[in-house]
């Protein structure tokens, strides 16, 4: 048995450490965004295509900072000349809140307390996740998408930045 254990530790097994405030701390960029749809499992991107853009950062003082745009978002002509349509396009492909975080094993709980959408100020957002060094996965609880309502599992591949 303890050859065992020697080998998982050897060969990376990360599930019996446990992850720490300072491991995530910094900047991450989003490297890949994937929705599965509950009802039928099938996988798709997530936001708008293959490269949407995002920041997420964890700071060492415990709180953190989301924001994630989607890929092909339109451009509205100028601010003063923008639909109602153009901001309701531009409010479903975009998202960003801020608050303080907490880790328990391989969960992380935001703690929102500002948001681009004001349901979810006051919330606590969980989820999953997974962190090799370089590169950090969060994956949500099923949810209705905003954009189309359908009940979703998105996962968010983010890499170390710089």
């Amino acid at each position: 048995m303890r050859i065992i254990c020697t080998l998982a530790a050897c060969f990376g097994a990360t599930s019996a450490f446990a992850l720490e405030p300072q491991d995530i701390s910094g900047t991450w960029r989003l490297a890949a965004a994937t929705r599965k749809l509950v009802e039928s499992n099938e996988v798709i991107e997530a936001y708008g295509g293959p490269r949407p853009t995002g920041w997420l950062t964890y700071g060492k003082d415990g709180r953190m900072t989301v924001i994630c745009a989607f890929e092909g978002r339109a451009r509205p002509v100028a601010n003063d000349k923008m639909s109602d349509e153009d901001r309701i396009h531009l409010h479903k492909t975009f998202f960003a809140y801020a608050g303080t975080y907490r880790i328990d094993g391989n969960k992380v709980t935001h703690d929102i307390d500002t948001s681009w959408n004001e349901v979810w100020s006051g919330t606590s957002q969980v989820r999953d996740v997974e962190y090799d060094g370089r590169t950090l996965t969060l994956k949500t609880p099923p949810f209705k998408f905003n954009v189309d309502g359908k009940m979703s599992v998105v996962t968010l591949l983010w890499e170390r930045y710089p």
